[in-house]
Order: structure tokens, then sequence, then C-alpha cells
């Protein structure tokens, strides 16, 4: 009766007795990780308990009266079945840590917003396809994480989370944000990836602590200008999207370390880019880049990405001239960047003799489409006509597989045999011979 911890975390315990009750000293219970499916209705009795760990549990519902526990501090019921909270969980007044990712929320009651103390809020991997705007009242909560889950949309009265520095809300279905978002002063980390995000909020740039934002994949065609205001940002993740271009006032987000746009449609990128003085690492692989600003060459880059097969990360650039405006540019070999075409395989030059040779062999002995596969080479420079432009394509043929020469040399030896006994004239047998070594040699 005078016991304080208890924690039977991770083993093999179906129920809990109703005889836990008697525990009225207890403060700290773990019961994770057990084949548990309910706890016990005596359960709220343990009116001193401050933190409840019922993780991974198989938990289908909580004691109605559950919040006769008063004192709880930290309640966690993540990786259970719960499919919904009972109205009572608004008494628990002293709560600061609520857990309950990963079950099968479909609802968020709105007396959440009573839970004036709360600090963690994890709904994370449930089925919520929205947030009850009561969820602005709680003025001290610090981390609000709603990824995975169904919202579509974020209700305006999240600007009433004031103290909040993380929010999470990843792998949603949402195409914009509240423009409330702009309230959030404290706000340190915003991941809004894997979401529908067809535009961002202007009052983005009010977020003036925001440190870390990830937009990645969505449907973005531009950013907003107001992102230069930003000063305090050092991590910027915008890949796979669907921007076209980039503001200039991106070069105000003079923290930036590492700055993100993998796979966009970006064809160039601002010679502002270089008052963003911090920047360390910069990837810009999969896009239509032409040409890079001669101001990165100000920079202290420690990366620049510009393909996904680039074996270093800084390549060795060469000062230009863009022909249509005039200004001094960086190019490399990775420059412009183009999308692989396929190449038309009627208009490649046939292999003669191992050609006609192949022709003659079954199917199982070499397929003809690896014979016919080409590797083309092709230098990008001023427009000429088609022919000269042929005349610099290098073409390489597929290398057989030494099992395939195996089989060739094979059917080599036995069509000499078969051309040989054909013949059967001594007078030609030398000529034949020696034309078929030429061909088995080439092999």
């Amino acid at each position: 009766m005078q016991l304080v911890e208890l924690d039977l975390s991770r083993n093999d315990i179906p129920e809990i007795p109703e005889s836990i009750s008697f525990c009225r000293a207890l403060q700290v219970a773990d019961f994770s990780g057990n084949p548990l499916t309910r706890l016990p209705e005596s359960f709220p009795e343990l009116q001193n308990l401050t933190c409840l760990s019922v993780n991974d549990i198989s938990l289908q519902a909580l004691p109605e009266n559950i919040g006769n526990l008063y004192n709880l501090a930290s309640l966690e019921l993540r990786e259970n079945l719960l499919t919904y909270l009972p109205e009572s969980l608004a008494q628990l007044q002293r709560l600061e840590e609520l857990d309950l990712g990963n079950n099968e929320l479909y609802h968020l009651p709105e007396t959440i917003g009573a839970l004036f103390n709360l600090k963690d809020l994890w709904l994370d991997g449930n089925q919520l396809a929205e947030i009850p705007q009561e969820v602005g009242n709680l003025k001290n909560l610090l981390c609000l994480d709603v990824s995975e889950n169904k919202l579509e949309c974020l209700p305006e009265e999240i600007s009433g989370l004031t103290s909040l520095t993380d929010l999470l809300v990843s792998q949603n279905l949402l195409q914009v944000l509240p423009d409330g978002i702009g309230k959030l002063r404290r706000l340190s980390i915003l991941k809004v990836d894997q979401n529908k995000l067809i535009q961002l909020t202007d009052s983005i740039g009010d977020c003036e602590s925001l440190t870390e934002l990830v937009l990645t994949e969505n449907q973005l065609q531009s950013l907003p200008k107001s992102i230069g205001k930003l000063k305090k940002l050092s991590n910027l993740n915008a890949d796979r999207n669907k921007l076209t271009s980039l503001p200039k006032e991106v070069g105000g987000c003079c923290s930036l370390n590492v700055f993100s746009i993998r796979d966009n449609r970006l064809s160039r990128i601002p010679s502002e880019i270089s008052q963003a003085t911090e920047l360390h690492v910069l990837d810009v692989a999969g896009n239509r880049l032409t040409y890079l600003p001669l101001s990165l060459t100000t920079l202290k880059l420690k990366a620049l990405w510009l393909s996904d097969n680039q074996s270093q990360p800084l390549l060795t650039f060469q000062t230009d001239t863009d022909p249509e405006t005039g200004e001094k540019i960086l190019t490399c070999v990775l420059l412009p960047q183009m999308p692989s075409e396929p190449v038309c395989q009627d208009n490649l030059p046939r292999c003669g003799a191992l050609e006609s040779l192949v022709n003659e062999m079954s199917d199982e002995t070499w397929n003809e489409r690896a014979v016919n596969r080409v590797s083309a080479i092709r230098f990008l420079e001023d427009e000429k006509d088609e022919e000269d432009n042929e005349m610099r394509t290098l073409l390489r043929r597929a290398t057989p597989h030494p099992g395939e020469l195996k089989n060739m040399k094979k059917t080599v030896e036995n069509l000499r045999n078969d051309m040989n006994a054909a013949k059967g004239l001594d007078s030609n047998k030398n000529e034949v011979n020696n034309a078929i070594d030429r061909v088995t040699t080439s092999v």
C-alpha cells in the first residue's frame, strides 16, 4: 500500500486485478506492451497517480470515469485501438502530456480545449478528418502532432496556440494553411510535407521564430515573398513540388543553412540567393536549370547537388555568358539540366556481321532487345543541322553477358560445321573458315 512506482511493461500479463485500487500511494504506473484489452473499473481510484503509460496493449476503451485521476500529469495511450475519448477526460486539469498516437480515433471531442495545462498533444496516426476549434484554447501547448490523419483543413483558431513551438501536420490532405498561423510567433518547427498544398499563406513570414520548414511532396507552384522575413530559418525543404520559380526575397533568410528544392520545375535560381550567407547545402537536382547565378561563388557552400548520380558534393564550375541576357553565369558538365529522352531504335546503325549472325540464332541463346540496347552520349552546343548533330552523337552498344558470349561462340562453331558439311568443297573451305574465325574473334 506504500508502493509509489509500478513498472510491469513488456510482459504477458492479460489482466490487471481490481485490487490494484488498494495501492493508494501509487504515483507512476507503466503497463505498456502487455496483452491487455481493458483497465480495471477501480483504476480511477488511484487518485495520487501522476504518470500512466498504457502503450501498445490493444486497449479499446478508457474507463468512463478516467477524469477522477485529477492529479494525472502524463497519460500515454499510443498504439491502441481507441475509437473515442470519454467526456470525463476534460476533468484532467493538471494533464501536461497526452499521447493518443496510432489509435483509431475519428473524432476529437470539443472538451479537449478544457485541458488548459496541456503542453504536448500527440494525435498522429489516427483517422481524424478535422480538429475542433476549441483546440485554440490550449494556450500552454508547446507541441501539436496531427500527422498521418485525414485532415483537409486546420481551424483558424489555431492562432490561439501562442506558446506552440512544434506543429507537425505531415501526411494529411491539406490544400492551404490558415492565415492565423502567422500569429504563432514562437513556432520553431513546421512540417507540412506530403499534403496537397497548392499555396503557402503570406502570413508564414510572421512566424519570426521559425527555424525548420518542411514542404516536401505538395503541389506548390511558388513560394510567397514573405518567406524572406524568416530571419531564423535554417532548414527549408520544398522537394518534389511544382515550383517554377523562387522569389528573390528568399535571400533574406540570413540564417538559412540547408536549402533543398529537388525535383521541381525551376529554370533559374535568383542571384539574390547569395545574400543567405550562412547557406552551406544547396540541392537543386531534378529541375530544369540552364545555368547557375555567378553570385553563388560568394557563398561558402559545402555541397551543391545538381544530379542524383553526382559523386562529389561540389563540382568545378566555369564562368560563361548567357547569350540571351548577356549576364555572367556559372555552368558545368551537368548544366543545362535536361530530361532524358528515349532514343528511337529505327535510327540506330546496325552492327552488320554480328547482327546477321544473331538473327539466325534462337531467342533462348540471345535476347534481341539486349543487342539493340544502346547508350547515346550527346553534346549540347549551338543549334546546327540534324546531320551535324548526328555526327556528334556517340553510340555505345550493349556489352553481351559472358554467358551469352559463350552461347554465341558455340552457335558460331556449329554454324561452321554445318557450312563445311554443306559446301563440301575443299577449295572454298579455307575462305569460309577464315571469315567465321574473324566473326568469332570479334565476338
